[in-house]
């Protein structure tokens, strides 16, 4: 069959990979999606619901190895890149940046190599609000103006890898987006992470620690509202191009662990304050202003029913881990 395109998707059994494949894998079934993962601790593959289609193909693959790259270029003649691959979690960054380093910078960079070599026509870089650092409570969102400056060795390594596709595209004339995304929740998300090990812990009778007093804010969006906004800038976006995404619900820690005792009827006892972590961003916000402009999109899933629909899944997965 002919292919409309032939998407080549990196990272696509990670948490945000893997819901933009099981939604649009069947929505498009002129396109043909390549899934190139590692398979690292983020991503299985058992959270992909459309391995049987037949516009869908995995190949287990590093982007740290071009060489290996390459054959899967060869092999599948990709057409465009949606790249989601990252080594994304601030604490692992803390303990051990290098990984952060060779994957998020060098690996984009073999990625944007292959790009140039292959006649790619579209390269999407999905990345993160981190960039841009830390705000104050009184500040006003960042824009997509907003000077870079990251405070982690994981949002430095996005930093990088998000000014190397901007090289590109200005040097080589490579068509290329970046999307800055606020704090991502909802199904299929690592366990590590603050939502999800919320419920769980909850679930089990276990302490939820929480950073410091819980006080820092952070942007939340449902991963549906995310990878919408990512289609929507694939198929609409201008070349060269920053999107901010942002889910329009600035909420403090301790009041999202709040919020998921109280669905889970889970006693607030529960929650154990710890040493607060290096470097700590105090608050994230994301001003949509030109992604809703330009392109139409917004985030249509407010925060209290993605949180109910997450503590749905997440009910359901642990009963499942249980049997």
């Amino acid at each position: 069959m002919e292919y409309a395109r032939k998407i080549l998707v990196t990272g696509g059994a990670g948490f945000i990979g893997s819901n933009y494949l099981n939604k649009y894998v069947p929505l498009y079934p002129d396109y043909f999606f390549i899934n190139v993962d590692m398979l690292t601790y983020a991503g299985r593959l058992e959270n992909i619901h459309v391995s049987k289609n037949s516009n869908y193909i995995f190949e287990k693959e590093d982007i740290r190895d071009i060489a290996m790259l390459q054959s899967v270029f060869k092999k599948h003649k990709p057409t465009d890149i949606i790249h989601f691959a990252a080594e994304t979690h601030v604490d692992r960054s803390i303990d051990g940046p290098s990984i952060f380093v060779e994957t998020n910078v060098i690996g984009t960079h073999n990625l944007l190599i292959l790009a140039l070599e292959h006649k790619i026509q579209r390269f999407l870089h999905v990345s993160t609000d981190e960039v841009y650092g830390s705000l104050a409570e009184a500040d006003k969102p960042f824009n997509t103006s907003s000077l870079l400056s990251p405070n982690s060795p994981y949002s430095a390594s996005k930093a990088g890898s998000d000014m190397l596709v901007r090289s590109y595209n200005k040097t080589y004339g490579l068509n290329t987006i970046i999307t800055r995304c606020s704090n991502n929740y909802g199904p299929y998300q690592d366990e590590s992470k603050l939502i999800p090990k919320a419920i769980l812990n909850a679930l089990r009778g276990k302490e939820i620690p929480v950073y410091g007093r819980g006080e820092n804010i952070r942007d939340w969006i449902y991963v549906e509202d995310h990878i919408d906004a990512l289609d929507t800038a694939f198929h609409k976006g201008l070349s060269g191009k920053v999107y901010n995404v942002g889910g329009n619900s600035e909420v403090r820690n301790i009041e999202i662990v709040k919020k998921l005792l109280s669905m889970l009827g889970k006693n607030e006892s529960l929650i154990e304050f710890v040493a607060d972590r290096k470097g700590h961003d105090w608050r994230y916000a994301i001003d949509n202003q030109e992604i809703e402009k330009e392109l139409g999109w917004k985030p249509k899933i407010n925060l209290e029913k993605g949180l109910a629909r997450t503590v749905e899944f997440f009910k359901k997965a642990n009963l499942d881990s249980a049997k």
